[in-house]
C-alpha cells in the first residue's frame, strides 16, 4: 500500500477513472474529470500540489467544509464502536442524529426517516403523502431539482426528466423567477400574486381532489438561487390548506446554514410544511445520508397504518455519528450565523460590485452563502451568455485555482458556511479577472 500511494499522480488517478469509471449526466468520452488527492476547509489539492480554493462546496453539499477533524473523529469514534447496523433495530448514534435534527426543525415535527441522499428523501415524502391523502398527483415547480431516482426526477422541472419520465402523476408549473418572468410581471409584488394565480388555476384544472402535495424546494439551487418573492410561500402554504394538499419542502441543498439560517424555511414568516426532505449540508456529505422530517399529523396517520418502504442503510451509525458531529460543530463554531453575516457583509455586495463593473452580469441574487450571478450576453436583451462562455468562464477559473460551479449560463457561488472574509477577498479577485476576458469575448 505505501508503494502504491508513493506512485499515485494526477496522470495516473486519471487514467484509472477513464478506464473504470462511469460518471453521471456524462457523455462518458467526453470526460476530463479534475483530479482531486487531499482537503481542507474551503480549500483543495491535487497530487501535483496545486490547491483550488472551492467555491462549489462540491455539489453545494460541504457545508462545514472539507475534513474538518471533529467530524472525522466522530466518524473514526463510530466505526470503532459499531459501523453498521440494520434500520429495524433501534441505535444511539440514530436517536442522537434525529434528536440534533428535530432540534432545528420548526414546531410539530417529532419523528426523522433516515435516507440515503435528497432523492430517495424526495421519494419517500412523495410516497407519504399519497398514502396520507389517497390521492396520486404531486405538483412540482418547472425550475427546480428534487433528485435522479423514479418519481423525484419527474418531479424535477429542468430537462434532465425528460429521459426519465417513467413515474406516473406529476405535473409541473411555474414558480416566481422576476428576471425571467413568465408572468409579465413588473416587480416583485406582481411576481408574486400572478405566480399564485398561476399555481391556484393549475391546482383547479388539475383536479385538487387528486392532488397529493405540492413539492418546493425552500430556495430553487441547482435552477438558479431564486428566493421566493415575499408572500409566496405563505401563499403556497394557503393553498394546500384551503385544497387539503400535503406541503413538501425540499431542503436538500438550501438547509442547514446555506442561506443563513439553519433551515431556508425560516426566512418565510408562518410557513411551516407537513413534510420537510433533507441531505447534502445535514453532514456536508462526509458520509451518504438524507431523510424526512415529519410532521405531527402525518406521524399519528402511520401509527396503526403499514409505511411501505425502507432502505437497507436508513440511520447507517457511521453516517449518523457524522451528522452529530457536524450539527454540534456547527453550533459551537458559529457556523449558521456566520454565513448570514459574510453572505451581507462581504459576499453578496462583493458580488454585486462585481455586476457595477461587468456588463456580462445581468443579476445577482441570493443569502447566506448562497448565490447565483445570472451571465447575459446583453443586459437589454438578457440573451444568455453562450456555452462556450460559460466554459471559458470554468476554464480561466480552474486555471487561477478556484473550483467554480456553473449551471447553464450562471456562475453559483457557494462557498462552505465556514469561509473567510480573506477566501471570499481571493475568489472575488479571480472572478473579476476571468469576468473581464469572457465580457472582452462574448459582450454585445
Amino acid at each position: 500500500m505505501a508503494d502504491t500511494q508513493q506512485t499515485l499522480s494526477n496522470a495516473l488517478v486519471h487514467r484509472q477513472d477513464r478506464e473504470h469509471v462511469f460518471h453521471s449526466w456524462s457523455v462518458q468520452g467526453a470526460l476530463n474529470p479534475v483530479v482531486i488527492k487531499s482537503g481542507s476547509g474551503s480549500r483543495l489539492w491535487d497530487y501535483d500540489g496545486k490547491e483550488y480554493l472551492d467555491f462549489s462546496s462540491q455539489l453545494v453539499n460541504t457545508n462545514i467544509g472539507h475534513q474538518h477533524p471533529k467530524v472525522v473523529a466522530a466518524i473514526k469514534a463510530q466505526a470503532d464502536e459499531l459501523t453498521t447496523i440494520a434500520p429495524s433495530t433501534a441505535n444511539h448514534a440514530r436517536n442522537q442524529a434525529a434528536e440534533r435534527i428535530l432540534g432545528i426543525a420548526p414546531q410539530g415535527f417529532s419523528k426523522v426517516f433516515f435516507t440515503n441522499a435528497g432523492a430517495d428523501a424526495n421519494e419517500n415524502a412523495i410516497r407519504m403523502a399519497r398514502l396520507y391523502t389517497g390521492r396520486d398527483k404531486v405538483l412540482s415547480s418547472y425550475r427546480s431539482y428534487h433528485g435522479n431516482t423514479g418519481a423525484a426526477i419527474v418531479a424535477t422541472g429542468d430537462a434532465r426528466r425528460v429521459p426519465n419520465e417513467y413515474a406516473r402523476g406529476h405535473v409541473h408549473f411555474f414558480s416566481p423567477y422576476l428576471y425571467r418572468s413568465e408572468f409579465w410581471a413588473a416587480d416583485e409584488a406582481q411576481e408574486c400574486e400572478r405566480a399564485l394565480h398561476h399555481l391556484r388555476r393549475v391546482i383547479e384544472s388539475e383536479g385538487p381532489q387528486g392532488i397529493a402535495a405540492i413539492l418546493l424546494e425552500s430556495v430553487p439551487g441547482t435552477a438558479g438561487i431564486m428566493v421566493p418573492p415575499k408572500g409566496y410561500m405563505q401563499g403556497v402554504r394557503a393553498l394546500c390548506d384551503e385544497f387539503g394538499i400535503i406541503m413538501i419542502m425540499d431542503e436538500v441543498m438550501s438547509g442547514f446554514g446555506r442561506t443563513g439560517k439553519w433551515l431556508a424555511l425560516e426566512h418565510y414568516e408562518g410557513v411551516t410544511p407537513d413534510l420537510i426532505t433533507f441531505a447534502k449540508g445535514v453532514n456536508s456529505g462526509y458520509i451518504p445520508a438524507g431523510g424526512v422530517i415529519i410532521s405531527d399529523k402525518l406521524n399519528q396517520y402511520f401509527d396503526d397504518k403499514m409505511f411501505p418502504g425502507g432502505l437497507t442503510y436508513s440511520g447507517h451509525p457511521l453516517a449518523m455519528a457524522s451528522i452529530v458531529a457536524t450539527i454540534d460543530a456547527m453550533r459551537e463554531e458559529g457556523m449558521v450565523e456566520h454565513a448570514a453575516k459574510i453572505g451581507a457583509e462581504v459576499l453578496g455586495p462583493g458580488l454585486r460590485a462585481l455586476a457595477e463593473k461587468h456588463a456580462v452580469i445581468g443579476e445577482v441574487r441570493g443569502l447566506g452563502v448562497f448565490w447565483a450571478v445570472e451571465l447575459v450576453s446583453n443586459r437589454d436583451s438578457r440573451e444568455k451568455l453562450p456555452v462556450e462562455a460559460m466554459n471559458a468562464l470554468k476554464a480561466g477559473c480552474m486555471q487561477r485555482g478556484l473550483l467554480p460551479f456553473i449551471a447553464d449560463n450562471r456562475l453559483h457561488v457557494v462557498p462552505p458556511c465556514n469561509v473567510s472574509a480573506e477566501e471570499v477577498a481571493q475568489a472575488l479577485a479571480i472572478y473579476d479577472a476571468v469576468l473581464a476576458e469572457v465580457g472582452a469575448a462574448y459582450a454585445k
